[in-house]
């Protein structure tokens, strides 16, 4: 696994990059050799922000967690990709009994483009997106997994583009486009 770190505001020791790699090796063994982890490490007000993100063929888990201390906020960010992980690998199994193994693996891949001409918009970031047939419960994973509050897609059903998002509630809503 390709690590790379980014530190804003703080500079990074050794120790700490090593402490990194040690708890990111544990993962090795689901991730292949291709993947990416970035590792976002951020000092603001004696509060310190870690953010990994670990892109592995079409598909991306991310965890942040911010704390007092950068080691305790490591440990707490490995532990909800741990988390992540379970979670993907008990549906994905649940998906395999009832489905092929074809529609399991296909997610859409996030590209991130800068925006210096949209100023009179505020537009600070857009992102593009390609977009594969999905399942909603797919998306909803995808959504999941990469920490967002709502997620473009292409309907493997209706082959129409949807979002799915999560509600105040803490349960989910689509978006469907319609007819008229």
């Amino acid at each position: 696994m390709k690590i790379t770190y980014v530190a804003r505001k703080v500079t990074l020791r050794d120790n700490f990059k090593e402490r990194v790699e040690q708890k990111l090796k544990k993962f090795a063994k689901v991730f292949s050799d291709n993947a990416e982890a970035a590792v976002v490490v951020t000092l603001e007000k004696n509060r310190q922000t870690v953010e990994i993100t670990i892109k592995d063929n079409s598909m991306v888990f991310r965890a942040e967690s911010t704390m007092s201390e950068m080691n305790d906020a490591l440990d707490k960010v490995t532990d909800l990709i741990s988390g992540q992980l379970r979670k993907h690998k008990t549906r994905l199994s649940k998906r395999i009994k009832t489905g092929s193994i074809d529609d399991l693996f296909v997610a859409p891949a996030e590209e991130e483009v800068d925006m210096e001409d949209a100023d009179e918009l505020d537009i600070v970031r857009r992102k593009q997106v390609s977009l594969k047939p999905v399942s909603v419960e797919e998306a909803v994973l995808q959504m999941e997994m990469v920490g967002h509050q709502f997620y473009m897609f292409l309907n493997a059903d209706t082959n129409l583009i949807n979002v799915v998002y999560i509600r105040k509630d803490g349960s989910y809503g689509l978006i469907e486009p319609s007819d008229d």
